[in-house]
């Protein structure tokens, strides 16, 4: 429980840290723009008045070289001069493409209105002009450049994830597999002990029929530790015949359902060779039609198909179940999630480790409706 709370402080410290240096980031690109944006300003404010003292009849020589100085100093800030009524009188740092198009001209002049506040320059008592300046490149650019950082962050944040989100499925594989192994081999000394047992009633001239059914399950118990071993570690595939071993677990399955479910099974009459392992294919079927049964409580009809269609082998298991919403239709293929009462939620987290890892298949809700029925479909490919 320690680890586990260190492990939320961490992550939630990093989160606050990240949020914090986002903040940080995006205020001191704010303060260096508005920094630029007043040095720019003054600039333009320098320009206006050297463009106002050019005029001056009385400027001398020395003072005339000093206001042409300060008038070329602008070469990145677009500017225009014009009087009271916005006639533009003169502009400086506008493109030429712009200045051949009036219609441009226009557009460009309205949207640099748009961008600064004007500067009023007073030629006399009754006379003024403005100054209408827009943002410099420099400028410009500034202003994406926290959107810039931002989205490398955000980058950055999903790589984070993703690759905690890869640890821990891998965690939780290793885990898997490690319960699946000690299952296992917990399963397997009593049913050594059973076996034995079995001898001795044998021996003792027990029922036939008693031993014979005691027999039957204790292969079962074989069979699910055999499955438990294979999940555990990387399992032996084979080329198999899907239809013959698919129909097999069904038929096994039909005998031990209740009578109130109706079995339907439709398949190819010819063998379909697929890579997998018999045992944890047997465990596919075994859950698919164990859930469909589950989800019409005991009471219903069963369909089971197998398609051939273009080298894909599609098994598709259809209910008349209560159905599943729309946006659980990925939820119900993820470890603990259950709508029962009771049950662990690992059955078809199970069966999709198995047809997509395993088998190197997919496995998906093909179709459900609300009272009406569910359609699961497992796809694999031929050999």
């Amino acid at each position: 429980m320690q680890f586990s709370n260190n492990r939320s402080f961490t992550r939630g410290f990093i989160i606050l840290a990240s949020f914090l240096i986002v903040v940080l980031i995006v205020w001191n690109t704010y303060y260096l723009f508005q920094v630029f944006k007043d040095e720019e300003r003054n600039k333009v404010e320098l320009w206006a008045m050297g463009t106002k003292a050019i005029n001056d009849p009385g400027l001398q020589d020395t003072g005339l070289e000093l206001t042409l100085r300060v008038i070329r100093s602008n070469n990145t800030i677009p500017v225009f001069k014009t009087d009271k009524l916005d006639n533009i009188l003169d502009n400086n740092n506008i493109s030429p493409d712009i200045l051949k198009d009036s219609v441009k001209l226009h557009n460009y002049f309205e949207d640099i209105k748009k961008q600064n506040e004007p500067i009023k320059i007073m030629i006399s008592d009754s006379e003024y002009q403005y100054i209408y300046y827009g943002n410099s490149p420099l400028l410009d650019q500034l202003k994406y450049y926290p959107v810039a950082l931002i989205l490398i962050i955000v980058l950055f944040g999903a790589l984070v994830f993703n690759f905690y989100r890869a640890t821990k499925i891998a965690t939780q594989n290793k885990l898997w597999a490690g319960m699946a192994k000690e299952t296992a081999h917990q399963i397997g000394t009593p049913l050594s002990s059973l076996l034995g047992w079995i001898e001795i009633m044998k021996v003792d001239n027990v029922d036939e029929t008693t031993v014979t059914e005691v027999e039957k399950d204790v292969n079962r118990l074989q069979t699910i530790a055999d499955r438990f071993s294979k999940i555990g570690s990387e399992p032996v595939l084979e080329p198999v015949d899907i239809v013959a071993e698919t129909e097999k677990s069904f038929e096994y399955l039909r005998s031990r359902t209740s009578n109130q479910v109706e079995f339907l099974y439709k398949g190819p009459d010819y063998p379909i060779p697929v890579m997998l392992n018999k045992e944890l294919h047997s465990w596919t079927v075994e859950n698919l039609v164990k859930n469909a049964v589950d989800a019409m409580k005991g009471k219903g009809s069963l369909k089971l198909i197998i398609q051939d269609i273009d080298g894909i082998v599609k098994i598709q298991v259809t209910d008349t179940g209560k159905g599943i919403p729309k946006n659980q239709y990925k939820k119900v293929f993820e470890p603990g999630f259950t709508t029962k009462k009771r049950g662990w939620g690992l059955g078809l987290s199970l069966t999709k480790r198995i047809v997509e890892e395993y088998h190197k298949g997919k496995i998906k809700v093909k179709h459900s409706e609300i009272g009406v029925g569910t359609t699961m479909q497992a796809s694999y490919h031929k050999v």
